[in-house]
């Protein structure tokens, strides 16, 4: 069975916001060894907006950096799919969008062959944790003090109190690390 990895970059205060953080190399080639493990992604519309077409862009612009065309290429390769009721197309390659039940879909797709699957954003993240559909964590916590901006499993009640079990962690030069936790 396949696992459903959710990773994101977050701040020591627990800020998810993109804009509040920075990704230096480092934590670029961390998540492409990420990506590199799965074949699948999913994504909310926003999440998806956010990343397509900005990492395929980046292919195609030979003045940024190695970590960036890496991370571009590994992203550019994986299998998508975007949970929308209001996308009506998909700009990248690869890319399905589904209007089904996210929870039954997610479990059909963890009984499928391949590898794992890697869910990044904050809204379809939140629903699958709530709905105990996430195996692994991958936290890269910033070294800053955010003190506003989005916040993971807002708004969103867990049936209970979800205890993890860390397996790895990192330290970056930049002082972020990298959380790697199990579902208990």
């Amino acid at each position: 069975m396949r696992n459903v990895i959710y990773a994101i970059n977050t701040t020591l205060d627990g800020c998810v916001d993109h804009t509040k953080q920075f990704v230096d190399e480092e934590k670029l080639e961390y998540f492409t060894h990420l990506t590199r493990e799965v074949d699948l992604f999913v994504y909310g519309r926003k999440t998806y907006q956010l990343m397509v077409p900005y990492w395929p862009n980046v292919l195609k612009n030979p003045s940024e950096t190695k970590a960036d065309h890496e991370f571009a290429r590994a992203f550019d390769s994986v299998q998508k799919i975007v949970f929308s009721r209001t996308l009506d197309s998909a700009e990248g390659r690869n890319t399905r969008i589904v209007r089904t039940n996210l929870r039954d879909e997610i479990l059909k797709l963890k009984q499928e062959q391949g590898k794992n699957i890697l869910v990044g954003g904050v809204s379809v993240p939140s629903q699958l944790i709530e709905l105990g559909l996430v195996d692994e964590y991958r936290f890269v916590v910033g070294p800053i003090i955010a003190g506003e901006g989005r916040r993971l499993l807002e708004g969103v009640s867990l049936p209970e109190k979800l205890q993890l079990k860390l397996v790895e962690s990192k330290t970056f030069k930049s002082g972020s690390v990298a959380l790697r936790y199990l579902k208990q």
